[in-house]
């Protein structure tokens, strides 16, 4: 049986709730998101920058051109699940994502100056960074328990805000040296090392289980079957649907601002890079402090409902004075809380559910239902813009949002509850099993 070394258990055991042989697995896990999320801060500057070259008009455009790539790679994807393991179809998914963004490393080398490259790079970078998290997340949720996900995922989620500390600085100091094409190359080799995490944590086989060396199975769109036939589901696609929608509306007043603020790609990557680092150390001090405890003493009630009543505060402050410190501050809070707090209790709903829902039916939600809401928002924020709703009036509107979010965020605490005891298939104490040495 492996058990981790006396002092790196009791040091982290003054961070977060573990037994000694959850360490190997957490620790892997930690270092598995710090890796996706690296690549993908080394990314998302550049991203946003380029999806202003075309105006900020464009976005909704970009947006929907997001979700109509997503329609082309979730039944692809689902065709993956349907027949290879884990083990398999991680890899595989990875490295495709790994060859794209070599590939646009060497276009970024060759034609920075393109708007259609430019618009390329915003839509894959935006399908690259769902697909990606959605799967570390899957496999999490087949690999740790209900009870083990409420007191770890905080932990581990901070791996990933480590990780986008440490990609908006080597992206600076990358393109400060190489250039903005050498980023997707760094990204992909971080994808590499992501993929050395995944093989550490995800069994071979389990001990009294012999579903993790076996398709996950189903149809290529069993993830909407599964989604439109469970009522739980269908409420995380609401709540994700109402999160989007905030998000999005938030964006595009972000966008505007930054465009009329700041001139030049240099200065609006500055910016974002900014916003970035300070949202990734306030995230960072909640995931290790704050999110395990919350959940454990609170329940995921609590943690979920948090974000709408933020985020009406946030469309509150921006009516009262769109300027770029108050956006700045308004998205610092807002997505600090978002990840820190509210995205591992999201992820801890997905505990109760069967295998096939962690693998098809979550990435049908996280991509395809994730998107589609973004296009739709988008187009609705720019039909209200036509209609002259300003901030203000999208403050207003927000109010009965938030409160319908909220009520949202009770149902499903308490529906999780009622699923805990529900028998799940798979592997469900990973830690557990990967402590085991022969």
């Amino acid at each position: 049986m492996y058990r981790a070394a006396p002092r790196i258990h009791r040091l982290l055991s003054r961070l977060v709730a573990i037994e000694a042989h959850e360490v190997r697995a957490t620790l892997l896990g930690f270092a598995w998101f710090c890796c996706l999320l690296s690549g993908y801060y080394l990314l998302r500057p550049l991203r946003d920058a380029l999806g202003l070259v075309g105006g900020a008009q464009e976005l909704r455009w970009l947006f929907t051109a997001t979700f109509v790539a997503m329609l082309l790679l979730v039944p692809a994807f689902g065709w993956l699940v349907a027949r290879f393991p884990p083990r398999r179809f991680v890899p595989y998914a990875y490295r495709f994502f790994a060859l794209t963004l070599l590939a646009f490393s060497a276009l970024l080398a060759l034609h920075l100056d393109s708007v259609w490259l430019a618009r390329s790079f915003f839509v894959w970078v935006s399908v690259f960074n769902l697909f990606i998290v959605s799967i570390f997340w899957s496999v999490l949720n087949d690999c740790f328990s209900n009870e083990q996900g409420r007191r770890l995922f905080g932990f581990i989620a901070a791996g990933g805000t480590l990780g986008t500390v440490i990609g908006p600085l080597l992206a600076a100091a990358a393109v400060s040296v190489f250039g903005p094409m050498v980023l997707a190359l760094l990204a992909a080799l971080l994808l590499e090392l992501a993929l050395r995490c995944f093989r550490g944590i995800y069994p071979h086989s389990a001990p009294g289980a012999s579903s993790p060396v076996r398709p996950v199975g189903g149809q290529v769109w069993a993830g909407l079957t599964l989604i439109a036939g469970s009522p739980y589901l269908l409420g995380i696609c609401a709540y994700l649907l109402l999160h989007t929608a905030a998000s999005t509306f938030l964006y595009f007043e972000q966008a505007r601002i930054v465009a009329d603020a700041l001139d030049g790609t240099a200065a609006r990557t500055r910016f974002f890079a900014v916003v970035d680092f300070c949202v990734s150390c306030l995230t960072l001090g909640l995931q290790l402090l704050v999110t395990g405890r919350l959940m454990r003493r609170f329940g995921l009630v609590l943690c979920l409902a948090m974000l709408p009543v933020v985020t009406v505060a946030a469309f509150g402050a921006l009516a009262l004075a769109p300027t770029l410190a108050v956006l700045a501050c308004a998205q610092v809070a807002r997505r600090a809380l978002d990840y820190g707090i509210a995205r591992p209790a999201r992820e801890v709903l997905f505990t109760v559910v069967s295998r096939q829902e962690k693998y098809q039916a979550k990435n049908a939600i996280e991509t395809l239902v994730y998107r589609g809401g973004d296009a739709l928002s988008g187009w609705l924020s720019s039909a209200l813009g036509a209609l002259g709703v300003g901030v203000g009036g999208i403050a207003l509107l927000a109010i009965p949002m938030a409160a319908g979010w909220g009520a949202l965020c009770v149902w499903l605490g308490r529906r999780q509850e009622q699923l805990r005891g529900r028998s799940v298939s798979g592997v469900t104490a990973v830690a557990a099993n990967l402590g085991e040495k022969s």
